[in-house]
C-alpha cells in the first residue's frame, strides 16, 4: 500500500465517494449533495492508495468545544489495515478541546469502543424521511 492523505476537498471525484458510501451499505446521495456536505465540514480526510479513494470521513464542529464526525468509510478489501483508525484519530486532532459524538453504521459499535467511544443513554433524532429511521436502532 502507497498511502496519501488529503484534508480538503480538491480533486475529489464526489460520484465516487457516493459510490463507496453505497458499496459499504452507508446512506448515500449524489455527488453534488456530497461535495456540498464535505466542502461544509470543519474537518476533512480521504485517503488514498496511489490515486485510489480507499477511506474518508469528516466532521462538523463550532471549533470551541462540539463536533461530531460522520461518514468514516474504508472500502471493505482494505478494512482490517488500521485506515479507519488513522481517519478518526486524524480528525480528533483537529478538533483538540472539543467533546465529540459520533454517528456510525450500525455494527461498527466494537470498533468505535476500542478508540474510547461510549454509548449515549441521551439522544434524538429527526429525519425528513421516516423510512430513514426504520432498522437504524432507534426506539420509540
Amino acid at each position: 500500500m502507497n498511502l496519501r492523505f488529503q484534508h480538503d476537498c480538491t480533486n475529489i471525484d464526489w460520484e465516487y465517494v457516493s459510490e463507496v458510501l453505497r458499496t459499504v451499505g452507508m446512506a448515500s446521495h449524489s455527488g453534488a449533495i456530497h461535495h456540498k456536505a464535505f466542502g461544509n465540514s470543519h474537518t476533512v480526510l480521504f485517503v488514498f492508495d496511489s490515486d485510489k479513494i480507499v477511506g474518508f470521513g469528516r466532521a462538523l464542529s463550532d471549533g470551541a468545544y462540539q463536533a461530531a464526525i460522520y461518514d468514516v468509510v474504508v472500502l471493505p478489501e482494505y478494512q482490517g489495515k488500521g485506515i479507519g483508525r488513522m481517519i478518526v484519530n486524524s480528525i480528533i486532532k483537529e478538533l483538540p478541546q472539543c467533546n465529540i459524538i459520533l454517528y456510525a453504521a450500525p455494527g461498527k459499535d466494537a470498533f468505535y469502543k476500542t478508540m474510547n467511544f461510549k454509548r449515549m443513554k441521551t439522544g434524538m433524532a429527526l429525519f425528513l424521511d421516516a423510512d430513514t429511521m426504520q432498522g437504524r436502532g432507534f426506539v420509540e
